[in-house]
């Protein structure tokens, strides 16, 4: 949907390979299409989780890749932002020429040490506005990620935002004319430090914001419980033992009450600028995986809650271990968003 480094992307003509790049805090995930005139296929798919470092990480999985024409990364965190700002009405190419000037309004970090992109969504607003998507992230953030890249010796491509990437991925899979009723959809991504939350109206993002609440704060409340290490705690949360189960519910059902109260507080705030109710919320990301998480979210939401399939409209290649895909789907949304790009 928006590049934050443009200039890093390169069209082919042919049939090629690209890959999505999705660096998390625990792990690497990596998603490989082989596109054609026809669409996109899924040819292979990685999920290495942090032995020593992200670079050792992605050092493992280039390995196994094989030929990629390019690989699309993303950044997240408290060196990004996004922000959906009313502009007057003008041209894409008058925006570019404006975007620096206005931005230095609405994003809290110096120009000087951010890559700033724009995208117009809308141009139909009462006086004479539109609506415009403003992405900007670090500069030192983005330089590390490129120095990852370069340092395995991989053609780095298009850069893009975790939430940016989700709502690529969902609008790809899940065209707004297969669902004509569609209005007001939530994205959640449940990742291991952050959570990413878009609201969209039809196929348009219209707020994003990662909320501190996410898989590792699960962990952190079973280590309070048990007196164990991080590494402890994960294990008792993804195989949880009969006779401690009632205490590790207890766990997550505090984290779930705290997370619901950060996105209802979006939603009210949301549903204030807008004359639109939230409707069905789609959840993916290895955090939202946990057992009765989906019906926990909806009970104390009152909405309706659904995982999503950041393949559906995807081709599968023969190659595929379809299962494996099955249990790993969820996690991979942000790199199958990166490599669609």
């Amino acid at each position: 949907m928006i590049g934050i480094i443009s200039k890093y992307t390169k069209r082919f003509s042919r049939d090629h390979f690209v890959a999505g790049l999705d660096v998390g805090s625990a792990s690497v995930k990596v998603v490989k299409l082989k596109v054609t005139g026809q669409g996109s296929e899924l040819c292979g798919f990685f999920i290495d989780k942090f032995e020593s470092s992200a670079v050792d990480a992605i050092n493992k999985i280039k390995e196994r890749l094989g030929q990629v024409d390019r690989i699309n990364f993303s950044v997240e965190g408290p060196s990004t932002i996004i922000r959906y700002v009313n502009f007057p009405l003008m041209s894409a190419e008058e925006l570019k020429k404006a975007l620096k000037f206005e931005a230095q309004k609405h994003i809290p970090f110096s120009l000087q040490e951010i890559n700033l992109d724009g995208c117009i969504l809308s141009q139909d607003l009462p006086d004479n506005k539109m609506l415009v998507l403003l992405a900007a992230a670090k500069k030192e953030l983005i330089e590390q990620r490129l120095k990852f890249i370069n340092d395995a010796g991989l053609k780095p491509g298009a850069i893009d935002l975790d939430s940016l990437a989700l709502v690529n991925a969902f609008c790809y899979n899940y065209p707004v004319n297969d669902d004509a009723q569609r209005k007001t959809t939530v994205l959640l991504n449940i990742g291991s430090s952050f959570s990413n939350l878009n609201i969209l109206e039809g196929d348009l993002p219209r707020f994003s914001r990662d909320i501190h609440i996410a898989s590792n704060n699960f962990n952190h409340r079973i280590m309070e419980m048990f007196g164990v290490d991080f590494k402890s705690a994960e294990s008792l949360k993804v195989d949880m033992p009969q006779e401690k189960s009632e205490q590790i519910v207890a766990a997550f059902d505090s984290v779930m009450a705290n997370l619901a109260t950060e996105l209802r507080i979006s939603f009210d705030y949301y549903e204030s600028q807008t004359s639109s109710a939230v409707g069905r919320i789609f959840i993916s990301g290895g955090g939202s995986i946990f057992p009765g998480l989906k019906e926990s979210l909806a009970n104390l939401l009152g909405i309706e809650v659904e995982y999503w399939d950041p393949f559906n409209k995807i081709g599968i290649a023969a190659s595929v271990d379809v299962e494996n895909l099955k249990k790993h789907k969820s996690e991979l949304a942000v790199a199958a968003g990166l490599a669609l790009r």
